[in-house]
């Protein structure tokens, strides 16, 4: 184990597993710093006159006032043609700003006029002029100090532990409007039973505080690791749990108060996974699912609606949108199931902000806002492009719809000397990862365009628009596989966090052959030529598609294994779902022995996200199926080969490697796989 260190005295949590060291607060800090020390966007025509006349490239070094070509030529390093080019661009931004009103732009919170446009950008302070952050504000501007509908307790001025006071309250079982309502102080003690034996304790107040300690750890343990978009050290010292007074509004930007469902946010996804006593209590009485997470969960989405996350800009309010929807059950077709809802209003608010424009980041002078809006635009907008591939959506947005890019951090620039910081390589791998996963991500959102038309649906896939994805998806395993997947000496090297992190950028490469396939499979491939030359490249595409597909599915097969062993699916925030269950159906499609770790891995999975385990049952029930009546295909029915006899069905490479004669290239894993 390489990322866990002791922890601090006095923020011990109760997750524990044989074996497993989850990250400490070093690599905590560590991980946010990678996010937050992102650079900012470079400016576009930063060129000096003399190169621009000459039409070339202009390279200015580190420290130095001049270009090379400058220096070279003893000419005087000007750049009046970009200074008068920038002034025209505010001055248009000024008479025309974007955004989603014509006539004035909602910034923070607050509606600006035109002409406060570039005031508003140089401060970029989600602080307003009352001291009062925007989101204690209605729409009308008016401090909020009304009761939420489902808080009819709890104000946005309300006390750390008098909000945790309500979010741990029992539900009643009676007739009421809200969905989790709160009943009297008389009849909480009665009501927790529900919860399990140790519920009642939630009634001492020194309890609730420690508990949701607890929870706030486990979150920046588990979650935090894949989804930082927090500041581990700020967010501790802001969460105020002294049991008097009101939480602080503070007119320092860098201390504005933690929003009240942001804290709720980070609680639901420590009760996902936590193993403290009262959870594990609570999920014994219930079936091995906890009810408190669930109603936490409920509460916590309640609380951003009526504090208004899903309608106006802020920073923390693409946060929480952004933290909510992968913290839901994952399954789209349950009525509380994934809809994209809160992705959606993540985007919407990050649109709002116009943090899609390259010239809005640049001048966010924050390093902390700048650095979790870079993030939470990206992780938004892979998010997007790949979800809407996987349950055949339309994608909310497309290449052109932003201009900000990732960036090269220079080492001869980054000087770290503290140890609580990353180094200049970890920076550059971490921007490596995301720059490979949105070049992913561009195929992902071009193929889901696609999908979504109803000409595909009545027509079929066009065969150029196949060749074309097939070719782009080749191009990308040759250039970015190796650097970001799962490497072939990662065994000695297996901690949580590379674990998870090789794994799910490995499986999210496989499973778009599979979604291929399956995608090939329902619509077919349409040939507009109807010649002998056409109908043969129809017939080579099926069958590429087709062979990469089965090589993916083993792939995440495996996969899935080595992550079933060491009880990492069970602290999974729903990344890696998606592949191991669309690798699950198709190999029990095909009646692959190899779906039994895929199966495993679901009912492991369902130990926070419980939708899984039904999954896990149903892909069972599909194997046994077709064990006995045999593959059922349709468009790809004629490229599926059929095995001789039964046993050839079973016996054909039951090892969990993979290797088959269908390959379609080597695997550079398999080796390890057998081990």
């Amino acid at each position: 184990m390489q990322n866990g260190e002791p922890t601090p005295t006095g923020t011990t949590h109760s997750f524990s597993q044989p074996g497993l060291v989850l990250p400490g607060h070093l690599v905590q800090n560590q991980i946010h710093e990678l996010v937050k020390t992102l650079p900012p966007p470079r400016k576009q025509n930063t060129a000096c006159d003399a190169c621009r006349s000459r039409k070339v490239k202009c390279n200015r070094l580190p420290g130095q006032d001049k270009c090379q070509h400058c220096l070279s030529k003893n000419y005087p390093c000007t750049h009046f043609v970009q200074q008068a080019t920038s002034e025209k661009k505010r001055t248009a931004a000024a008479r025309r700003p974007r955004g989603i009103s014509t006539s004035s732009r909602l910034l923070d919170g607050h509606r600006l006029s035109p002409t406060d446009l570039n005031r508003s950008r140089s401060s970029h302070s989600p602080v307003g002029e009352t001291g009062l952050p925007p989101w204690t504000k209605s729409t009308f501007g008016a401090p909020l100090h009304s009761r939420f509908g489902a808080f009819p307790n709890v104000t946005l001025q309300s006390s750390t532990p008098s909000l945790i006071y309500h979010l741990f309250a029992p539900p009643e079982t009676g007739p009421s409007d809200s969905l989790f309502p709160f009943g009297s102080i008389k009849s909480r003690s009665s009501a927790y039973s529900a919860w399990g034996e140790m519920a009642t304790k939630l009634e001492d107040e020194t309890f609730r505080i420690q508990f949701a300690i607890d929870l706030v750890e486990v979150y920046f343990q588990i979650v935090h690791t894949r989804l930082p978009l927090l500041n581990p050290n700020q967010f501790r010292a802001l969460l105020n749990l002294q049991t008097t007074g009101q939480r602080p509004i503070l007119s320092n930007k860098q201390q504005e108060p933690l929003h009240p469902a942001l804290i709720a946010t980070v609680l639901a996804w420590g009760a996902k996974f936590s193993e403290h006593e009262l959870l594990v209590a609570d999920r014994q009485k219930n079936g091995g699912q906890s009810l408190f997470a669930k109603a936490l969960l409920e509460r916590c989405r309640e609380l951003a609606e009526s504090t208004k996350v899903h309608r106006i800009p802020h920073v923390q309010h693409v946060v929480i949108a952004l933290l909510i929807e992968p913290l839901q059950c994952q399954n789209p077709s349950a009525e509380n199931g994934f809809h994209g809802f809160w992705l959606n209003c993540g985007i919407r608010n990050l649109l709002g902000l116009q943090i899609n424009h390259k010239s809005v980041m640049a001048e966010i002078k924050d390093s902390e806002t700048r650095g979790t809006m870079i993030f939470a635009w990206w992780m938004a907008c892979l998010a997007d492009a790949f979800s809407a591939f996987y349950y055949r959506r339309k994608p909310m947005l497309d290449d052109d719809d932003y201009d900000i890019d990732f960036y090269t951090v220079d080492p001869a620039d980054q000087e770290v000397l503290d140890p609580g910081k990353p180094s200049p390589r970890d920076q550059l791998e971490f921007l490596g990862y995301y720059s490979t996963a949105h070049a992913l991500a561009r195929i992902s959102r071009q193929i889901a365009r696609l999908l979504w038309r109803p000409t595909t649906d009545s027509e079929g896939i066009p065969l150029e628009a196949a060749l074309l994805y097939t070719s782009e998806l080749s191009k990308w395993r040759d250039s970015h596989l190796s650097n970001v997947g799962v490497p072939p000496n990662l065994a000695a090297n297996w901690d949580f966090v590379s674990a998870v992190s090789a794994c799910a950028s490995d499986a999210q490469y496989h499973v778009m052959w599979i979604l291929l396939f399956n995608a090939m499979d329902e619509f077919g491939v349409r040939d507009d030529s109807i010649s002998p030359s056409g109908l043969k490249q129809v017939e080579t595409v099926k069958r590429k598609v087709y062979e990469e597909a089965l090589n993916a599915s083993l792939r995440v097969s495996a996969l899935a294994g080595v992550l079933t062993s060491n009880g990492y699916l069970k602290l999974d925030p729903a990344v890696m779902h998606v592949s191991i269950i669309q690798a699950g159906w198709l190999l029990a499609r095909l009646a692959r022995p190899e779906v039994q770790n895929c199966i495993e891995g679901l009912e492991q999975y369902s130990y926070a996200y419980e939708e899984t385990k039904e999954t896990a049952r149903q892909i069972k029930h599909e194997y046994q199926q077709t064990l006995t009546r045999g593959f059922t295909f349709h468009e790809m029915n004629d490229t599926v080969p059929r095995p001789t006899s039964h046993s050839e069905t079973m016996s054909t490479n039951s090892s969990t490697n993979g290797s088959s004669s269908y390959h379609a290239h080597h695997d550079p894993m398999d080796s390890y796989m057998t081990t």
